[in-house]
Protein backbone atom coordinates (compact mmCIF):
# COMPACT_ATOMS: atom_id res chain seq x y z
CA UNK A 1 0.00 0.00 0.00
CA UNK A 2 1.32 3.42 -0.95
CA UNK A 3 0.70 6.67 0.81
CA UNK A 4 0.29 9.65 -1.44
CA UNK A 5 2.73 12.36 -0.44
CA UNK A 6 1.85 15.97 -1.00
CA UNK A 7 4.76 17.19 -3.09
CA UNK A 8 3.47 20.71 -3.63
CA UNK A 9 5.71 23.34 -2.18
CA UNK A 10 4.20 25.97 0.09
CA UNK A 11 5.09 29.49 -0.95
CA UNK A 12 5.28 32.48 1.33
CA UNK A 13 4.45 35.68 -0.53
CA UNK A 14 5.03 39.10 1.01
CA UNK A 15 3.36 42.28 -0.18
CA UNK A 16 3.55 45.96 0.63
CA UNK A 17 -0.05 47.01 1.22
CA UNK A 18 -2.23 49.95 2.13
CA UNK A 19 -4.19 47.97 4.71
CA UNK A 20 -3.71 50.49 7.50
CA UNK A 21 -6.04 49.68 10.38
CA UNK A 22 -8.37 47.17 11.95
CA UNK A 23 -11.25 48.64 9.93
CA UNK A 24 -9.31 47.88 6.75
CA UNK A 25 -8.66 44.36 8.05
CA UNK A 26 -12.37 43.83 8.57
CA UNK A 27 -12.95 44.63 4.89
CA UNK A 28 -10.21 42.41 3.50
CA UNK A 29 -10.68 39.49 5.92
CA UNK A 30 -13.79 37.94 4.32
CA UNK A 31 -12.22 38.05 0.87
CA UNK A 32 -8.92 36.49 1.89
CA UNK A 33 -10.63 33.95 4.16
CA UNK A 34 -12.90 32.76 1.35
CA UNK A 35 -9.90 32.09 -0.93
CA UNK A 36 -9.52 28.34 -0.42
CA UNK A 37 -5.96 28.26 -1.78
CA UNK A 38 -4.62 30.58 0.93
CA UNK A 39 -3.38 28.50 3.85
CA UNK A 40 -2.70 31.44 6.18
CA UNK A 41 -2.40 35.19 5.90
CA UNK A 42 -1.61 38.13 8.16
CA UNK A 43 -0.95 41.84 7.98
CA UNK A 44 1.71 43.56 10.09
CA UNK A 45 -0.03 46.82 10.96
CA UNK A 46 3.02 47.97 12.94
CA UNK A 47 5.33 47.88 9.91
CA UNK A 48 5.59 51.08 7.83
CA UNK A 49 4.75 49.11 4.66
CA UNK A 50 1.85 47.18 6.26
CA UNK A 51 3.32 43.88 5.15
CA UNK A 52 0.78 41.29 4.03
CA UNK A 53 2.16 37.75 4.31
CA UNK A 54 0.32 34.96 2.49
CA UNK A 55 1.13 31.26 2.59
CA UNK A 56 -0.19 29.29 -0.37
CA UNK A 57 0.72 26.30 -2.45
CA UNK A 58 -1.26 27.30 -5.55
CA UNK A 59 -1.72 31.05 -5.90
CA UNK A 60 0.56 33.43 -7.71
CA UNK A 61 1.25 36.99 -6.60
CA UNK A 62 -1.22 38.33 -9.18
CA UNK A 63 -4.00 36.19 -7.69
CA UNK A 64 -3.42 37.63 -4.22
CA UNK A 65 -3.17 41.18 -5.55
CA UNK A 66 -6.53 40.73 -7.33
CA UNK A 67 -8.16 39.35 -4.18
CA UNK A 68 -6.92 42.31 -2.12
CA UNK A 69 -8.10 44.67 -4.86
CA UNK A 70 -11.65 43.23 -4.55
CA UNK A 71 -11.71 44.66 -1.01
CA UNK A 72 -10.58 48.06 -2.29
CA UNK A 73 -6.94 47.86 -1.24
CA UNK A 74 -3.60 47.52 -2.95
CA UNK A 75 -0.90 44.92 -2.48
CA UNK A 76 2.43 44.99 -4.26
CA UNK A 77 4.71 41.96 -4.22
CA UNK A 78 7.99 42.51 -2.39
CA UNK A 79 10.78 40.89 -4.37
Amino acid sequence: MFNQVNTRKMSTLKFKSNINCTGCLSKVTPILNEEKDIQTWEVDLEHDDRILTVKTDKLQADDVEKAVSKAGFQAELIK
